[in-house]
């Protein structure tokens, strides 16, 4: 069966009392780590229409080239739960990022945006298919992801995910539904809107 990565985003109100939670529950930090995300798209077929997602990941300890599927009604929740197979393909070290940008290009794909964030990883003894993500997007702010990437039936995966939630208190917090490039190009959309409408006649 294949790996499924479920989770769910939030934008987090107060990054210090869950990193007290998250230490009381045992769990442990790694990172921060800096990652830039460069998102593409089909030439033929719009990847942010189809919620499909395509990515070069750079950080300082490598890269990987990301693929994820497009959403339908089985891939996502009125609750703003993701479930999706996600096909990585790790590359041998951080130079290789030149590489992967070069090979999607000449297959014709369309640079979206990138999205630079701050990423530390929060992972719980005995759980190593579950962890709590706290990310600090450039631009955009904090927000928290509870993901487990596991064998197990969905259902089962949703369960624990919203049990982890209800521990860690984030239950209150507002679901964010779009995609970080997604968020990052709304931004730069906004920005540019309010450059235009602030420009002399």
């Amino acid at each position: 069966m294949p790996l499924v990565e479920v989770e769910r985003k939030r934008a987090l109100r107060s990054r210090e009392v869950l990193e007290r939670r998250l230490v009381e529950l045992g769990f442990v930090a790694t990172g921060p780590t800096a990652e830039v995300d460069t998102y593409y798209s089909r030439p033929d077929v719009d990847f942010l229409e189809t919620v499909e997602c395509l990515r070069v990941r750079e950080r300082d300890s490598g890269c990987e080239v990301t693929y994820k599927p497009a959403s339908d009604t089985t891939t996502r929740t009125a609750g703003g739960v993701i479930a999706k197979q996600e096909t990585n393909v790790v590359l041998a070290n951080a130079d290789q990022a030149v590489h992967a940008h070069g090979l999607l290009e000449a297959l014709g794909m369309v640079p979206l945006t990138r999205v630079e964030k701050s990423r530390s990883c929060y992972r719980a003894p005995g759980q190593p298919d579950l962890s709590v993500v706290v990310d600090v997007i450039a631009g955009l702010g904090v927000f928290v992801e509870v993901e487990i990437v596991s064998e197990s039936a969905r259902e089962e995966a949703v369960r624990r995910l919203e049990e982890t939630e209800r521990l860690l208190g984030l239950r209150t917090h507002p679901v964010v539904a779009l995609p970080y490039r997604d968020l990052v190009l709304k931004g730069q959309a906004d920005t540019e809107a309010d450059s235009l409408a602030d420009a002399p006649e």
